[in-house]
């Protein structure tokens, strides 16, 4: 009965003025959840594939959309949609071949063909790679040299991969197509998917007498030299690209490009945030008290800095363009940000215990004496 289903709509979860393509999109996704290959024995799951698979022959058909948004379920009554399917209705309307090309490719391993031919040239894949530089390599740039084992054609077939004075041959089963054609009988028809040739790889080719050089792969595997320039600025994790370096094309294809991941040891001073460098210097008691010159490191060497009197411990400090260069213009550069911290001595001699304690008689402090060192005075009998 009519009035015992649910809404086309909400079966495949969509609004009214849902698109074609979101109604493929909908339906794609529930057919896959729910389809009977898949869901073997489960009732519910079967169900639903059914009414799921309803809802789009109806909506995916201009027609029958538009008797469904005036009529509702009434509109296929009675055989009013034509005669078999599901709810007297059937799906000659209904574009199903395309979307079940894609099901049925994804559950079956299958898949339609989507453009160009496997036997069309294709880019070679990247190749990936790391190398370690120092904190200052990093920060001003370097050269360096990697060792990398890498792919070129092969000089005798020249990436045929047949023996020399032979030739590929056209793959008999794809007739040099690289792909064959499928049918499977499912509940809507016959439905046909494209794969890759199992004969020869999508080649398009088949290969009878090997190159003994290369042994019928048309290239050869050899240890190289490559020089990767390491711009200034760069961080910790970027890489350096480098064209033209990584995995050779297939069939003429241009090769890949090599990726150098660039990893950044730790300093024992400095810490790098950005364009911005870290650091903390350690003063005296009299330098922050009295002020003065002191001499603080960079990564350009050391620089002199005048401490103001009375400067307390945490007080921060900034050189402005003594941090890390910009790595798309190393001319411009980030700052420096210093961090003063008061050293308190833990061991003191007898005239610089005599000195703070003046000092601190100066400054009106009652100068008390230390518990621990009272404790350990010998005292007379009488006492």
């Amino acid at each position: 009965m009519a009035e015992n289903k649910r809404d086309y709509y909400e079966v495949l979860g969509v609004p009214k003025d849902a698109d074609d393509a979101a109604l493929k999109k909908a339906y794609r996704a529930l057919a896959k959840k729910y389809h009977p290959d898949t869901n073997q024995g489960n009732a519910d799951a079967e169900a639903k594939f059914k009414e799921a698979s309803e809802a789009y022959a109806v909506l995916s058909d201009p027609e029958k959309r538009r008797q469904y948004d005036q009529f509702g379920h009434a509109a296929f009554e009675n055989g009013a949609g034509g005669a078999g399917g599901f709810g007297g209705f059937d799906f000659s309307g209904a574009d199903m071949g395309d979307i079940f090309g894609d099901i049925f490719g994804d559950l079956f391993g299958g898949g339609r063909s989507r453009g160009r031919a496997g036997n069309e040239p294709m880019r070679g894949a990247n190749l990936r790679t790391s190398i370690r530089i120092t904190f200052e390599e990093a920060l001003f740039g370097c050269e360096r040299e990697i060792e990398l084992t890498t792919k070129d054609e092969c000089k005798d077939c020249h990436g045929t991969g047949a023996k020399p004075g032979t030739k590929p041959e056209t793959c008999p089963k794809c007739n040099g197509k690289g792909q064959v054609v499928y049918t499977q009988q499912s509940m809507f028809g016959m439905v046909r998917n494209v794969q890759t040739c199992p004969e020869c790889g999508g080649t398009g080719k088949i290969i009878k007498e090997k190159c003994p050089t290369c042994r019928g792969t048309g290239n050869t595997s050899s240890k190289k030299r490559i020089a990767v320039s390491i711009p200034a600025g760069i961080d910790n994790g970027q890489s350096v690209r480098i064209r033209g370096k990584g995995e050779l094309g297939v069939n003429g294809g241009e090769r890949g490009d090599l990726l150098v991941e660039v990893v950044v040891s730790n300093h024992p001073i400095f810490k790098r945030q950005d364009t911005s460098i870290y650091s903390t210097v350690p003063i005296s008691f009299a330098q922050a008290a009295l002020g003065g010159e002191i001499k603080i490191k960079t990564v350009d060497g050391e620089v002199l800095y005048n401490v103001s009197p009375g400067t307390q411990t945490d007080t921060k400090i900034r050189l402005k363009g003594k941090g890390v260069p910009y790595l798309r213009n190393k001319n411009v550069r980030g700052d420096h940000y210093v961090t003063l911290v008061v050293k308190v001595p833990e061991k003191l001699t007898k005239e610089q215990k005599e000195a703070l304690q003046k000092f601190q008689e100066t400054m009106g402090e009652a100068g008390e004496a230390n518990p621990a060192e009272e404790k350990h005075k010998k005292k007379g009998f009488f006492k």
